[in-house]
Parts: structure tokens; C-alpha cells; sequence
């Protein structure tokens, strides 16, 4: 889930991830999280710069975005007084393209869902903090009210909704990366998982779904065996040496590193998408405040702006991620299931 490049374009491949990831490790060092430095967008300028410092996985923009007094009067008091939305990315110790990395000043955290957050905070009229943390200090310091609210790639859950309240604003797709020579296709059936190693990242939506899968499997007489790593520079030296036959991951940083390999001795191919909500349900990306915050909903107030005056199909492009658009915010709806089917 977690990939990372630093250096120029001509670094592609291990090498590049090897770089990131001793930069990222350094900057996990003191607890697992760090302040994320930002761009010099600000509320005030109504103007928010999309795609900065991408490394040239993105085409920056500049997106007028003016407060909208209308959706700002909706805030939280204690939000509304602070003057500032803290926007929690869990993008430690790797990151991952292109949601969310450390860019090429080497500390500006950028990406499309940090941008994003930065896109709403302006709707909001509120300076962005972003926060950097590890996928599982992200939901510590929104229980703790550290955070706001979280853009970083969370899956809309019924298990997670016992907890947090939400606001989509992508759809959930997972895919199988394998390499570019393997024959092997899921075609949306867990039985061809059979006998095969697969890693995934723990913790993730995803890891539910390949347990379940590994379950079902198991009552059958079949075996799946699944692996796990620190960061994506160990997930893609297993894949390229044979160690493992796929990464289960998000959709977004498998399309991204897939580019990436393209011209170098291992390139990888996708070999199967599943939605994050299972096999009945498209799955969907949200924003992630407290239960009971009272945040999602000026949230999805501001995307549903953003999408009616055309800055979210322009945020989606400058990211080469327009097909995961959606047509509309929605607080809480539909997740994946509790019994996961």
C-alpha cells in the first residue's frame, strides 16, 4: 500500500524506493508521527495548488477555491474557533503514490488526498494542518482529537462507522500486482488465490478481505499463505525475486508503481481488481472524523462544491485519477459489510 519516490524521474524502480524509504524511516523515528510541512496555500489566498512537488507524478495546478460561508457556518464551534482543519494522513514510514508521499524538497507531504484535504479546508475557510503519522497512530489521534479529520485513503466501513463518521470522495478499488511474466489472473474469484503467496499490508481493509478469502480456502482443503512487510521496498524485492506471487493493495499506488516498472528489468502488470466493499457493493474512499464530530457533514458539503464547480474533476485529473470519481459526497452511506461478504 505504501510506495514512495524522491529523486527525479530517471530513479524509477527499487532503487528509488530504497531512497524513500530510509527518508521516511527517519522522519517515523520520533513516535511514529511527524508535522508534514505544506505548500503555502492558505485560506485567506483563496488559492490551493494541487499536484506540488509531485516528482512528476502529477500535473500541478493552481484551483481557485474562495471560502463558502454557507458550509463553514456548518462547523463544529471548537473547529470553527481554531481557525484551522487538522488533517491526518497515514502515510508512515513509506508512503504511498500517488495519495500521499513525501515530495521532492525531500518534507512537503504531498499527494492527491492531502490535497484534497487542503482543497476542503479552503471551502471551509480554515488554514490545513496536515499531520503525518503510521496507518495505526492516524485513528489514535483521531480518537484522541488530535485529528480532524483523516484523508488518507480509508475505506467507508460498517465496522469502522461503530467509531468514526464519514464523507466519500473516490471510489474503493483494490488490485493484484504481480510480475509482468506471471500468468496468473484473479478474475475475481478467490479460488485462484489457491496455493498461491500473496502479501498485503496489515491492519488494511484489504487484509480483511484476503483472510476471509484464506478462510474460505482453508474449509475447502486449499491453501493461501500470507505474508507481511514493513514497507513496499520489501513487498516488491519479494515480488521480483519470487518470493511471493502478488501484492494485494489499493488500486491508486498499484496503477502508479506499475508505470514506474515499466521500463526497468521487473516490470509488474495488474492482474485483477475487487472493490474494498466486497463483491456486492462498490466500495468507496472517506473522509474519517470521530464519531459524532459533527464533521462529516460540512465535509461532504465542501466536496459536493468542489464537484459542482469542477475543482474535484480538475484535482482527480492533475492525478491521473479521474476514473475513481464520484458523482457524489455521502455522509455514512453503505460500507463494507460486518460479515464481509
Amino acid at each position: 500500500m505504501r510506495t514512495l519516490t524522491l529523486r527525479s524521474r530517471l530513479l524509477r524502480g527499487l532503487t528509488a524506493f530504497t531512497a524513500v524509504a530510509t527518508l521516511a524511516a527517519g522522519l517515523a523515528a520520533c513516535g511514529g508521527e511527524s508535522d508534514a510541512a505544506t505548500t503555502s496555500d492558505s485560506a485567506a489566498s483563496g488559492t490551493v495548488t494541487v499536484g506540488a512537488l509531485s516528482n512528476g507524478a502529477a500535473r500541478q495546478t493552481d484551483l481557485k477555491v474562495p471560502e463558502v460561508k454557507s458550509i463553514s457556518a456548518e462547523l463544529p464551534k471548537a473547529v470553527a474557533k481554531s481557525g484551522k482543519l487538522v488533517i491526518g494522513v497515514g502515510a508512515l514510514p513509506a508512503g504511498f503514490p500517488p495519495l500521499a508521499y513525501v515530495g521532492q524538497d525531500q518534507k512537503t507531504l504531498t499527494g492527491a488526498e492531502p490535497d484534497l484535504g487542503r482543497l476542503v479546508a479552503a471551502v471551509l475557510g480554515l488554514k490545513p494542518e496536515v499531520k503525518n503519522s503510521t496507518w495505526e497512530n492516524l485513528f489514535v489521534g483521531i480518537d484522541s482529537g488530535k485529528v480532524d479529520v483523516a484523508f488518507t485513503n480509508v475505506t467507508d466501513t460498517e465496522e469502522r462507522k461503530k467509531k468514526y463518521e464519514f464523507a466519500s470522495y473516490r471510489q474503493d478499488n483494490l488490485a493484484f500486482e504481480v510480475p509482468k511474466k506471471s500468468t496468473w489472473n484473479f478474475a475475481g474469484d478467490y479460488e485462484n488465490l489457491a496455493g498461491r503467496t500473496v502479501s498485503v499490508g496489515a491492519g488494511t481493509n484489504q487484509e480483511k478481505l484476503l483472510l476471509e478469502w484464506k478462510a474460505k480456502l482453508a474449509k475447502e482443503g486449499k491453501k493461501l499463505t500470507v505474508k507481511y512487510f514493513q514497507d513496499n521496498n520489501s513487498v516488491y524485492l519479494a515480488l521480483s525475486s519470487g518470493k511471493i506471487d502478488a501484492y494485494f493493495g489499493p488500486n491508486p499506488g498499484i496503477s502508479y508503481h506499475i508505470t514506474q516498472t515499466a521500463k526497468t528489468p521487473n516490470p509488474t502488470r495488474n492482474a485483477g481488481k475487487f472493490s474494498g466493499a466486497g463483491a456486492t457493493l462498490q466500495g468507496l474512499i472517506a473522509a474519517t472524523a470521530k464519531k459524532d464530530s459533527g464533521l462529516a457533514k460540512p465535509v461532504a458539503d465542501a466536496i459536493n462544491h468542489l464537484i459542482k464547480n469542477g475543482q474535484y474533476a480538475k484535482w482527480l485529473a492533475a492525478w491521473n485519477l479521474s476514473n475513481e470519481a464520484v458523482s457524489t459526497s455521502q455522509v455514512n452511506p453503505p460500507g463494507l459489510p460486518l460479515d464481509n461478504s
